[in-house]
C-alpha cells in the first residue's frame, strides 16, 4: 500500500492492485470551529466523524450502485474507517481537474450569498444543478456548460449526462432521508472518469455521499449534525 494524497478529511492510498483506499478522518471542515459542509477547510475535529461519514457513504453508494449508476465504489471497512475504490482519473489529459456537483432543491448557503439580490431563504429551487471545478485554491468557481467542452473536461453530450445522474442520485438520497422524516436542502457530488466494465473511461460519481457533502434538516426545521445523521438513519 502507497500513500498517494493526503486531504481534508481523507487519505488516499494506492493499493498497488488496480485499486485504491480511502482513509477516512475526524477531521471536518467549517469556518472559525463551526461545522459547515460546504466550508473548503478544516476547522474542528468531531469524534466519530470518520465512521459516520464512511457509514452514510456505504449506505448511499450502495442504493445508488442498485440502481444502475455506475460508481468508483467497490467495498468498505467500517471498523478500519476505510474504503476501497476504482481509481478515477482527471477529466482531460494534462490537468488534475475533476468536478463538483451541486445539486439545490432549496435556496440557502453560497446559492443565497451569490443572489440574495434576487432570491428568497428558503425558496424552493426544484433540483437546481450547478457545476464547479473542484479547485480550492480559487474558491471552486463556477463553470457552465460550453466552458466544460471548450477547455475539453467533457466531450459532447457529456454535460446531459452529468445533469440526469445528478438528479436520479438527488433523488436517491432524497428519498432514503425522507423515509427517516428528513429534508435533503442541498448536496455536492464529485466526478472523474472511472474505467467502466467494458474498459471505458466515463465520467461517473466518486468520492462519498455523507454529512460531510450535504445539508439535511428535520421536518420542523432543525438542523442534523453528522453523527446524528448517520444514527437516525442507522435507526439508533
Amino acid at each position: 500500500m502507497k500513500p498517494v494524497y493526503t486531504g481534508k478529511t481523507k487519505d488516499v492510498y494506492d493499493l498497488e492492485n488496480g485499486l485504491y483506499m480511502l482513509r477516512f478522518k475526524d477531521d471536518a471542515t467549517g469556518v472559525n470551529g463551526v461545522y459547515d459542509p460546504g466550508a473548503n477547510a478544516v476547522a474542528l475535529k468531531i469524534d466519530g466523524y470518520g465512521k459516520a461519514c464512511l457509514w452514510l457513504t456505504d449506505f448511499f453508494f450502495s442504493r445508488v450502485q442498485a440502481a444502475g449508476i455506475f460508481t468508483h465504489y467497490v467495498s468498505s471497512d467500517l471498523e478500519k474507517t476505510e474504503m476501497t475504490v476504482r481509481p478515477a482519473v482527471p477529466l482531460a489529459d494534462g490537468t488534475d481537474m475533476i468536478l463538483e456537483v451541486i445539486c439545490r432543491d432549496v435556496a440557502t448557503g453560497s446559492f443565497m450569498r451569490r443572489y440574495a439580490s434576487v432570491a428568497e431563504e428558503g425558496q424552493s429551487l426544484s433540483q437546481l444543478v450547478e457545476v464547479t471545478l473542484k479547485d480550492d485554491e480559487r474558491g471552486d468557481p463556477l463553470i457552465n456548460q460550453d466552458a466544460l467542452e471548450v477547455l475539453g473536461l467533457l466531450k459532447a453530450g457529456e454535460y446531459d449526462l452529468l445533469r440526469t445522474k445528478t438528479k436520479k442520485i438527488f433523488q436517491i438520497v432524497k428519498d432514503a432521508l425522507a423515509e427517516k422524516s428528513l429534508v435533503l436542502l442541498d448536496i455536492k457530488f464529485e466526478f472523474g472518469r472511472v474505467e467502466d466494465e467494458n474498459g471505458d473511461l466515463i465520467v461517473a460519481l466518486i468520492d462519498e455521499i455523507s454529512a460531510a457533502c450535504m445539508r439535511v434538516r428535520k421536518t420542523d426545521g432543525s438542523k442534523v449534525g453528522p453523527i446524528e445523521l448517520m444514527e437516525i438513519m442507522m435507526g439508533a
